[in-house]
């Protein structure tokens, strides 16, 4: 196994983009009359955001329920996520740092996201190219930190998880590729980030 890196992953939410704005949904809790940590909670924590992150319920499905569980109607629900998601903006530096290392390393997003990420990196952000490999929670049935999706990523990437860096904000998501023998960096900041990640790419 080589010791060189050749293939480096990210996750995507609050690391390639991520909350811009705060008051832009706590507006948008403020209209509804429903406090922000209960509309996060239903959006990212509830069971149907899990069944919607393994694929067991598309990204409509969740959103249904969401809708139902703060009792607004289906009419309100492209307003509602616009609103929501308009708080979201892509990380620059991040995009531009990848956009560098394209050629020189394989380049993978690693995801618990639902069956609509796809088109949100490409109609959205507009970097689905910036990508060798896109795993995605929602197409494989599998979330991190399940050992089984690093393995997945490897093999999608064509590398051992020794010729691997992984990045991502969730500290046991870090940990658990770590286990599985991955270089793993826990995002705080693209600062932190990057002077974490310049030595491994160094490493002879």
């Amino acid at each position: 196994m080589s010791g060189l890196i050749r293939a480096i992953l990210f996750d995507a939410g609050s690391v390639l983009f991520g909350m811009g704005d705060l008051s832009i949904r706590q507006r948008l809790a403020e209209r509804i009359g429903v406090p922000l940590a209960r509309i996060d909670d239903l959006v990212f924590g509830s069971p149907s955001a899990q069944q919607a992150t393994v694929g067991e319920l598309t990204v409509d499905q969740h959103w249904q329920q969401v809708m139902a569980a703060l009792g607004l109607p289906l009419e309100m629900l492209p307003d509602f996520m616009a609103q929501f998601w308009s708080a979201d903006v892509l990380n620059i530096q991040l995009a531009d740092l990848i956009r560098s290392l394209r050629g020189r390393y394989k380049i993978g997003l690693l995801s618990n996201a639902w069956s609509n990420m796809r088109q949100v990196l490409d109609e959205r952000f507009h970097v689905a190219d910036l990508f060798d490999e896109l795993i995605i929670s929602a197409e494989v049935g599998l979330a991190k930190p399940d050992p089984r999706i690093y393995r997945l990523a490897v093999q999608r990437l064509d590398v051992q998880p020794s010729e691997t860096v992984f990045i991502d904000d969730v500290l046991k998501n870090v940990e658990a590729a770590r286990l599985e023998g991955l270089h793993a960096i826990q995002y705080l900041d693209f600062e932190q980030m990057l002077a974490e990640l310049n030595p491994l790419l160094e490493m002879p």
